[in-house]
């Protein structure tokens, strides 16, 4: 009996230990992820805090050797620039000494060092003016001025922009502070900043009048100097850089405030400079699909044909979009089919408000020409060989000189049939297709018009003589005269 109650009275306890060990283990897993990622994160363990600000203001003065380290790279970015190398703009980049004075204005604002400050402040001047003033030089007197897209790229910055030199600034200065230098990161900034190429720019657009090209440079410049510095700024002060001790804790805090109000004043037009460069983006890319889905699939019956090359599309802010497309040859688009692919732009959320323009072949050899030239222009650069661009230019040209063949000098041919016929009143002509469902021509139409009171006879008898005369005079047994109808 005494056996049962003491069975009974018993309480189990193995459900309080396996919790209580399940919540050990998981304490465990966080004390272990929390070591993992501060061993992995924290940069202040290996963080030479002296010989950082020794390299950064070692490299602040700007005199010497630096100064014509400074020239020669500018010249190789102009250089670089107008030729459209990339290979030669990114060595130009590794060679620039610009970015001393710029760490050492975060540097100086980060512990107060207004003397510090104060140098980075008037070498950063000096060496921007240098900067600009040689690139112009060099712009105003080459020869040869191309608007390359290595120059146009650096005209526009946006949002892009920012965060591309907030984060390469952080980089550089974590890389600086660590005991052994990491000299490829040092170097990979110092091209994915790109201070020296908007410099570069400036001096171009100065050089040729443009100042939008030159303020959009400068524009970009200012960006990368603003947010490497403020990068610095907040990397030397989550590194607890001991401050200098004459500046006090008020002026400190100013100083931060002012670092904050400008970063967030360049933040503000970039952002609106990103939001229109997304705009433009969105309407290219609806513009590429609507002329995918509805104008390149359309078939000519003659030797029309689509330049899908030469399509321009405009997306400037405050102007409505446009759209050109290019046509060429004989046979011209029907209205109502450009009247259908006008309604059918309204399918596509960013082509709404856009104009549709047409330019469509008009018989003009001079414009055939200039557009089988522009055509030969965009596709140069996608040609192989020497022998690939005669091939295509061949092609190009048997076209136009077919082309060329079938003109009619109008003007010439209608003052000659007045000379040679008195009794005739006007004269109209056009280019009519037909076709007998086995091939389609295109036949010159002559229509002609008699004064009043000219006896049938006669003109039947003109009507012929007229028709063989233009037969013979443009050397086209298609052509045809008929009477015009009243």
């Amino acid at each position: 009996m005494s056996e049962n109650l003491n069975q009974d009275n018993i309480t189990p306890t193995g459900g309080d230990d396996s919790g209580k060990e399940v919540k050990r283990d998981f304490q465990g897993l966080l004390e272990s992820t929390k070591k993992f990622l501060s061993e992995l994160l924290d940069i202040r363990n290996n963080t030479d805090q002296e010989a950082t600000k020794e390299s950064i203001i070692a490299d602040i003065p700007f005199k010497g050797h630096t100064s014509w380290i400074l020239i020669c790279s500018i010249f190789i970015a102009s250089v670089g620039l107008n030729a459209n190398s990339t290979a030669v703009v990114i060595g130009a980049m590794l060679i620039s000494p610009l970015m001393g004075p710029i760490l050492g204005m975060g540097l100086s604002l980060a512990i107060n060092d207004i003397d510090t400050l104060r140098r980075s402040l008037k070498n950063f001047g000096v060496m921007v003016v240098l900067s600009v003033i040689t690139a112009f030089l060099f712009f105003y007197f080459f020869p040869l001025k191309d608007q390359s897209s290595e120059l146009l790229a650096r005209t526009e910055p946006d949002i892009r922009d920012v965060l591309i030199a907030f984060f390469g600034g952080l980089a550089l200065v974590i890389a600086r502070a660590k005991k052994g230098t990491i000299a490829s990161v040092i170097f990979g900034v110092a091209i994915a900043t790109a201070l020296m190429p908007p410099l570069c720019t400036v001096g171009f657009g100065l050089a040729i009048g443009n100042f939008s090209y030159a303020y959009g440079a400068m524009y970009l410049f200012t960006i990368n100097t603003i947010f490497i510095g403020l990068a610095t700024f907040l990397v030397i002060r989550l590194l607890r850089f001991p401050m200098v001790r004459y500046v006090n804790s008020q002026r400190r805090r100013l100083i931060a405030r002012i670092a904050s109000v400008v970063a967030i004043l360049v933040m503000i037009p970039a952002s609106f400079t990103f939001y229109n460069a997304l705009q433009k983006s969105l309407f290219r890319k609806d513009a590429g699909q609507f002329i995918a889905e509805k104008i390149a699939p359309y078939k000519f019956q003659g030797e029309g044909r689509f330049l899908d090359n030469l399509t321009t599309m405009e997306y400037d802010k405050g102007q409505d979009p446009k759209i050109e497309l290019v046509f060429m040859g004989n046979e011209t688009v029907p209205d109502n089919v450009i009247a259908t692919w006008a309604a059918q732009m309204k399918d596509y959320p960013k082509l709404k408000n856009t104009e549709l323009k047409v330019v469509q072949g008009n018989n003009e050899v001079q414009d055939q020409m200039k557009y089988i030239s522009e055509l030969y222009e965009s596709k140069k650069n996608e040609l192989l060989n020497k022998d690939e661009q005669i091939k295509v230019l061949e092609g190009e040209l048997m076209k136009v000189s077919k082309l060329a063949s079938q003109q009619i000098p109008f003007q010439e041919i209608s003052a000659e049939a007045k000379t040679n016929y008195e009794n005739l009143s006007s004269m109209g002509f056009s280019y009519t297709i037909s076709t007998d469902f086995n091939k389609v021509d295109t036949i010159p139409i002559f229509e002609v018009k008699w004064k009043e009171g000219t006896k049938s006879s006669q003109v039947a008898s003109d009507t012929k003589k007229l028709n063989d005369w233009l037969k013979l005079r443009l050397k086209n047994a298609k052509i045809q005269v008929k009477e015009a109808s009243n």
